[in-house]
């Protein structure tokens, strides 16, 4: 890293360097125990996901006003730490139940586990980015984001990498304790951070820079009607969910229509997550960042939405969606890994960046419940819309051009609010208190 006018300059290396180490940590964290949900969910079939996903929406409805009422209250350098601890207290609260399952029942502890898995990812994943555009401006996003973002997807293939090498040695049980000392690990980054912006970063001599927010607890939900920023990047993150979902939704029932038993199931899940994240490394290393700093994020998610389109395109006109195609890969799975490549290594740093453009109220409590609540709220209405379409007669290739139209929808959303003046407020937010 070149320090001057290079991508890290001098100033920011420690802070990048601990950016880095606390997206891993969170991202290994949660994908040491998702393929343990994604078996769970091929095993039932994806007509359940409805089920699901609306049960994952009421647990991020619930915790999102709770969220916003600590930053509300309290000042940053409690509210990071007390997440990050809750975290880690409800992983090592799972130990015995998967040591002993009759304590509470396999069926109840799948249903309970799958929903919580689901709701750590999102709160964990958004209150990193709320952090990252907290602490640092616009310009160092668009250097930045690329750069940090890679340390997320490091994580996602570090993840399965550790569960299929430490599964079949320490059991099922021992691998939440591995992802809570990740957690661990990630929280020391969030003090060190913490530190280091009060006294270096951009963002220090900014009234309330580290203040409680102020507000209302319930001002992020509002401000997904009220406020037109946090209005439009929410139907953005619904179509590109409805693409990610769709795709989804599509390969849970190729892997449970193909694979008989658990163990299969899981390495398929394990093989996705592996070859999409490998996907998304290169493109972060590329691509995004190349062209975030120099063209900005419209560039960015109208590019990704565009590859998706090709992607989807596969299944569209496919004779058997399901037939091996590449590597084995049947369509629906290459579909998957393309769209899911692209848009966690091009279309969310260059959305996170969006961020740092609006008022500390807006970076928190809207941006979060957006990336929470709003996002299974689509994961939910997108899984019911299928079955209802299913009930109508559409198949897989129908499912591929509705996402496909809707990836051409977002480009053009995107486009719009990266287009946005900088410096032009959201929607009048009160002071904090």
């Amino acid at each position: 890293m070149r320090s001057g006018q290079g991508r890290v300059h001098a100033g920011e290396r420690l802070a990048v360097a601990l950016s880095f180490a606390y997206f891993f940590c969170v991202l290994a964290a949660y994908y040491v125990i998702r393929p343990l949900r994604e078996q769970l969910a091929a095993a039932v079939g994806s007509t359940q996901l409805p089920w699901f996903y609306g049960a994952t929406f009421i647990g991020t409805l619930l915790l999102s006003p709770l969220f916003a009422a600590l930053v509300t209250r309290w000042p940053r350098r409690v509210v990071m730490p007390v997440v990050q601890v809750f975290f880690i207290a409800c992983l090592l609260g799972f130990v015995p139940l998967f040591a002993w399952p009759e304590l509470l029942g396999p069926k109840t502890l799948g249903v309970t586990f799958f929903v919580w898995v689901s709701v750590f990812n999102l709160f964990v994943v958004s209150v990193f980015w709320s952090f990252m555009s907290d602490i640092w401006d616009s310009g160092q996003a668009r250097r930045l984001f690329p750069v940090i973002a890679v340390a997320g997807t490091v994580g996602a293939v570090a993840g399965p990498m550790l569960t299929r090498s430490l599964v079949g040695v320490i059991g099922v049980a021992p691998l939440l304790v591995v992802s809570a000392a990740l957690l661990c690990l990630a929280l020391g980054c969030v003090v060190a951070l913490g530190r280091w912006a009060r006294r270096h970063g951009a963002r220090r001599h900014e009234p309330g820079h580290e203040a409680a927010v102020g507000g209302g607890m319930f001002d992020g939900l509002k401000q997904v009607f009220a406020d037109p920023f946090i209005r439009n990047m929410s139907i953005l993150l619904l179509l590109a969910d409805g693409i990610g979902t769709v795709n989804y939704a599509l390969v849970t029932d190729y892997s449970g229509a193909t694979f008989a038993d658990a163990v299969a199931r899981t390495r398929f899940a394990a093989n996705i997550d592996l070859a999409g994240n490998v996907l998304t490394a290169i493109t972060q290393l590329t691509l995004t960042r190349w062209l975030l700093p120099r063209k900005g994020p419209g560039i960015v998610i109208m590019i990704w939405a565009l590859v998706s389109v090709g992607a989807l395109s596969l299944v569209l006109f496919a004779r058997d969606p399901h037939a091996p195609l590449l590597m084995g890969m049947p369509a629906v799975a290459i579909a998957l890994i393309v769209s899911r490549g692209l848009a966690y290594g091009m279309a969310e740093p260059a959305r996170h960046s969006l961020y740092t453009r609006v008022p500390r109220s807006v970076r928190y409590k809207g941006q979060n419940a957006v990336d929470t609540a709003v996002w299974r709220f689509g994961d939910m209405s997108i899984a019911l819309g299928m079955n209802w379409l299913r009930v109508l007669g559409m198949g897989t290739a129908g499912f591929a051009g509705v996402s496909a139209a809707a990836a051409v929808i977002a480009a053009g959303i995107g486009w719009r609010l990266s287009r946005r003046p900088e410096g032009v407020p959201a929607a009048q937010t009160p002071p904090p208190r």
